[in-house]
């Protein structure tokens, strides 16, 4: 499975997991099984806000986009983030979410 992100500035948070050809968002199952071989299931198919694009099956692999959410202070990687080639089922590492700032030290005068 090969995913895609859209890194967009939210509160909420997200947790990804696969599970063959079924996307769990947040708790939610999303089950793709049934899209066969060079289909393609529309956005508006999809009943969730999570998944940006269309979904499709090329070469027997499902490629797909999911909103990633981050905060103010997000890094770089999940500002612009890399596609994630997903080989087994389990838990999506994803980019941190934010980082904190260090407060400057204060300059004595």
């Amino acid at each position: 499975m090969i995913i895609s992100f859209s890194p967009v500035r939210m509160e909420e948070r997200l947790t990804l997991e696969v599970d063959g050809d079924v996307v769990v968002i947040n708790g939610a199952p999303f089950d793709f099984t049934p899209l066969p071989e060079g289909a393609t299931l529309p956005r508006e198919a999809i009943l969730s806000d999570w998944f940006p694009g269309d979904v499709e099956r090329v070469d027997g692999e499902l490629s797909l986009t999911v909103r990633l959410p981050h905060g103010a202070n997000a890094p770089e990687a999940t500002r612009f983030p890399s596609q994630a080639t997903v080989t087994a089922n389990g838990i999506v590492d994803l980019p941190a979410y934010d980082v904190e700032l260090k407060a400057e030290p204060e300059v004595q005068q």
